[in-house]
Parts: structure tokens; sequence; C-alpha cells
């Protein structure tokens, strides 16, 4: 009797772990962290760009990599949520064939890069999300250029905007992985002297970001 007892106490919270588990595997709520890594690309804008000159493509692009936080709110058949990001790149310009590739402000090399945004995702699946991202962009290019007579090394803070796209599988309840394509745009921007000298004034530009990103991450 005792035995049967036990069996069908044991038999019983089997029944009602496995639906819990089978729910929280597809959970895409609460906190996360994960880092990111993936192909960076930026280009001279539409209104700056030098088509006449097969020469000069104005583009660079490297590996990006980071770390990106968020906060998700699972609604059931829908996800939306809040993230921040931090990364750098190795994108650079670079002397191919004995050719510059000037990118229309000098020598560059791109630097950190802030997001800010929100996500709104839909349950594909049990373990599948898929996404729409948006928000805020600020990033930093490292100058090198010459007039002639003096050298400037100084940094561009640059202010845009970014909108993506991407698929989160949840490997199991804490831990997920993901991939996305985002764009970003920048329009305005001021120059960060050494020193004392305060920041430039604001100035219009016109870049494009492209990167295809991958991640990996756990949930608390």
């Amino acid at each position: 009797m005792n035995k049967i007892s036990t069996l069908l106490v044991a038999g019983s919270l089997v029944a009602f772990s496995a639906p819990a588990m089978a729910q929280d595997t597809g959970s895409f709520d609460g906190f996360r962290i994960q880092g990111v890594a993936g192909y960076d690309a930026l280009k001279a804008g539409s209104s700056v760009d030098d088509d006449a000159n097969a020469d000069n493509d104005q583009s660079i692009d490297g590996l990006v990599y980071g770390v990106q936080v968020g906060y998700d709110y699972d609604l059931g058949n829908a996800v939306i949520g809040l993230e921040a990001e931090l990364t750098d790149s190795t994108a650079k310009t670079e002397f191919v064939n004995g050719d510059f590739e000037g990118f229309g402000f000098g020598q560059v090399e791109a630097g950190r890069d802030l997001f800010l945004g929100a996500r709104a995702g839909a349950n594909v699946g049990p373990d599948l999300l898929l996404y729409a991202k948006g928000g805020y962009t600020n990033a930093k290019l490292n100058i090198l250029a010459n007039d002639g007579t003096t050298e400037y090394n100084e940094d561009f803070d640059l202010d845009g905007w970014r909108a993506g796209a991407g698929l989160e599988y949840a490997i199991n309840p804490r831990t997920f992985m993901n991939v996305e394509y985002r764009y970003s745009n920048y329009s305005e921007g001021e120059v960060d002297f050494d020193g004392d000298l305060a920041d430039s004034d604001r100035f219009d530009v016109d870049l494009d970001r492209h990167q295809i990103m991958a991640g990996l991450g756990v949930r608390f």
C-alpha cells in the first residue's frame, strides 16, 4: 500500500511539473544579458557618397563585439521589452593595393557604439521569438587628418537611430541564442576635442551602418 501511494505521489508530481517545464522553456520573460558579435559595415550615406570615383568606396568594415542587457515582458502570444547595448568594432580605413579608402573624413577607426531602445515580437513557437527593434544610437569615430601643416587626431561623436529584426531561440528556460540584422543611420555629429577645449558645434553627417549579429545569453 505504501509503495502504491508513493508511486501515485511521484506520478502526480511528474504530471504537474512536465507542463510547467514546457511552459518555462518557451518563456521570454525577465532580465537578460548576452554577449554579441558579428559583421560591421559603415558607408557614406546617399547624400555624401562618391559614386563618381570608383577607387574610393568610402566604406569600412570589420568585426563588432560587445554586451547587451534587457528586460522582456512575455504577454503570451507577444513579447515587448527594453534593451541597452555597448559594442566596439575593428572597422577602419585601409590601403588596398596602394589605394586609400578615404571614407570622406580621412583616416578613420570605428570606436564604441551605444544603443538604447525597445523591441516587440511574436511567439512563432513555444521556444521561438520573431522580433523587431528600434531606438537611439551614439557612435564614435577616431579621425586622423592633416591639412598640410597640422595633424588632427580627434573623436567624432555621432547621433542617430537604429532599426532591425531578428529571431531568438530559447535553448532552455535560462539560456537563449539569437541572430539579427540591423541598420543604423547617423545624421548629426560633433568633434570631441582633447584637453580643456569645448566640443565643436553640431554638424550634419550622413553615415549608414549595416550589421549582422549573433548572440548568446542567459535570463534571470
